[in-house]
């Protein structure tokens, strides 16, 4: 799911993590492995936010880790299957 700017910001304002830019030149190959999403990296690896439907009136979504990092420097990422993780987020009122 791509994200738009004010849905990313209350993300990281809810999970620890960075978002990749949209301009930065990973993001076509980060699309061809694993589809159009707002991308994030933190201290696990590669992850997105899923949707997972309205709770409480809100669009909430689920952090999923598609890539671990393989190295001490956090430099190099080893993909896997998506894993759920146990952070969920609150996008946004539901309109």
């Amino acid at each position: 799911m791509r994200l738009t700017s004010e849905q990313v910001e209350r993300t990281l304002n809810q999970f620890d993590a960075q978002a990749i830019p949209e301009d930065h030149p990973v993001v076509p190959r980060l699309n061809e492995l694993f589809g159009d999403h707002t991308f994030f990296l933190d201290s696990n690896g590669l992850n997105v936010v899923e949707p997972t439907g309205p709770a409480s009136g809100a669009d909430t979504g689920t952090v999923f880790n598609l890539a671990d990092w393989s190295d001490e420097d956090l430099t190099k990422l080893a993909p896997h299957p998506p894993q759920a993780t146990e952070v969920m987020v609150v996008l946004g009122p539901t309109n």
